[in-house]
């Protein structure tokens, strides 16, 4: 059977319990669009655990028999946002006992997964690195090397983070030399400090990257790939 936890809402205004008057309430609950307090709600006796620590919310809540979850809304986002849970006191201080016993243990996992992360990262850039080089090889091999760590940096959202460029993509590939050499090669970056549009500016310089692309392809060809 499928658990539905009550929610309970961190309220942005100063609200007075419905059934009690009591408050400004620090927590509620909704019933009937009315505000009703943790302690006529029966949640009063649940303790307050932020969010935060993956492993102490996972065994807090599956040690509690009962568990709210808390939320507040975000005005600039428009939605509500989870803030922590409200669980069992004896199922809090169980859950904090069972995390400080494997600590160490859990420390060294995560220390295992950030290498193999590490790993991946780093083998993600030297595919690309050596990828621009076959397409260009006459582009300076640090450059190239510049030009990889940056389009595929961690969390970026750039041309080395996406499928096609983990998939060595010619057109992804030549997408990410040619904004290296956009910003490093031409004035483009002046440009947009002058007040030009980017659009405006990109036009302007594309034909200096293009000469940049066709010379590191050393063969005259076309690089729009």
């Amino acid at each position: 059977m499928d658990l539905v936890a009550p929610v309970v809402v961190e309220p942005l205004k100063r609200r007075r319990c419905s059934e009690c008057h009591r408050g400004p309430l620090e927590r509620m609950i909704l019933e009937f669009n009315a505000p009703v307090c943790l302690d006529c709600a029966d949640l009063g006796h649940l303790v307050f655990l932020p969010r935060g620590s993956t492993a102490l919310t996972r065994r807090a809540r599956e040690g509690s028999t009962l568990w709210a979850v808390v939320v507040r809304h975000n005005r600039r986002r428009t939605r509500y946002e989870r803030q922590g849970l409200l669980v069992e006191e004896a199922a809090l201080a169980a859950a904090e006992r069972a995390c400080l016993a494997d600590a160490e243990a859990r420390a060294r996992r995560r220390a295992r997964d950030a290498e193999r992360r590490a790993v991946l990262d780093a083998g993600v850039t030297a595919a690309l690195r050596a990828e621009i080089l076959r397409l260009f090889p006459s582009c300076p091999a640090d450059r190239a090397g510049e030009i990889a760590a940056h389009a595929s940096a961690k969390g970026s959202g750039r041309v080395g983070r996406t499928a096609a460029g983990r998939s060595l993509d010619r057109g992804a590939v030549t997408a990410a030399v040619r904004a290296g050499v956009r910003h490093v090669d031409t004035p483009y970056d002046t440009l947009l400090m002058q007040g030009v549009h980017r659009h405006q500016a990109r036009t302007r310089v594309a034909p200096a990257i293009e000469a940049v692309l066709r010379a590191w392809r050393g063969d005259g060809g076309d690089a729009r790939g």
